[in-house]
């Protein structure tokens, strides 16, 4: 069946043209993430730019515009036996440019670690925006919430630590399906159609939700049948190609990030 055509606001028409750049720079170790914890650890051994690239240092030279503050939050994390679990740098950044890029003012994101993406989303966002924060351990997040105080956007994130299912079906009771306009998906693989489904349902029109690691360390190229992490991120991409309710692009970037775009 034939793919609909694009159908969203200008803003977010120019921003997608733009990715192009994205694909273009798309760089960073792969990621591998163990099933029980969110987050997602990196790995030097695979993504189209090693960690110690020449060249990728040279993107991070020529783009990275870090806070201070999130450039504290990150040093930290990188202290942390799971610091490798943190979303690269420059692939938040992007996250953030695309949340400013929409005027988005509810974002939602399953997969805290220690905020450092929660944080450069609510820097961008409102004094009235919110970031609803989904994870299951608060240990992590207690690293980054002082430095959400410090850099004062602490009343902008929703830290909601408990299964993010849960959290979802709750914002869908309260009646606040497509109201939305940002969502960031990076916990546990084996959830992430769920996820992306209940997502669906509470992005407006015209919002973005952005799907991390599907390339999960190059696994999903020959899939393991007793890999369910790799099968359930192999399925959601054959399914994404197809769904006509978005559109969609597959960037190069940290461990894999597509973008589907609500029709």
């Amino acid at each position: 069946s034939k793919m609909p055509l694009l159908s969203v606001p200008k803003e977010v028409a120019v921003g997608t043209a733009m990715l192009g750049v994205a694909f273009a720079t798309g760089m960073l170790a792969g990621k591998r993430y163990p099933s029980l914890v969110f987050g997602t650890p990196k790995s030097s051994t695979s993504g189209m730019i090693g960690k110690s690239s020449p060249l990728r240092q040279y993107i991070l030279d020529h783009s990275l515009r870090e806070h201070p503050i999130l450039k504290k939050l990150r040093l930290l994390t990188a202290d942390h036996p799971w610091g490798r679990m943190m979303v690269s740098c420059e692939q938040a950044q992007l996250m953030a440019n695309l949340v400013k890029l929409i005027k988005a003012k509810k974002v939602i994101e399953i997969g805290v670690f220690t905020g450092y993406n929660a944080l450069n989303m609510a820097l961008v966002l409102p004094d009235n925006g919110r970031v609803i924060a989904c994870d299951i351990n608060e240990d992590y997040a207690k690293i980054g919430r002082p430095l959400w105080k410090e850099a004062g956007v602490e009343h902008k994130i929703d830290l909601r630590i408990k299964p993010a299912i849960q959290t979802l079906d709750e914002l869908l009771a309260n009646g606040e399906a497509e109201t939305f306009d940002f969502a960031f998906i990076d916990a546990d693989k084996e959830s992430y159609n769920e996820y992306y489904e209940k997502c669906l349902r509470l992005i407006k029109k015209g919002g973005i939700i952005a799907i991390d690691n599907v390339f999960w360390n190059g696994k999903v190229l020959k899939p393991r049948k007793d890999d369910l992490a790799v099968q359930s991120i192999h399925r959601l991409n054959e399914k994404l190609l197809r769904d006509a309710r978005v559109n969609i692009s597959m960037l190069p970037i940290g461990d894999g990030v597509t973008l589907a775009f609500k029709l």
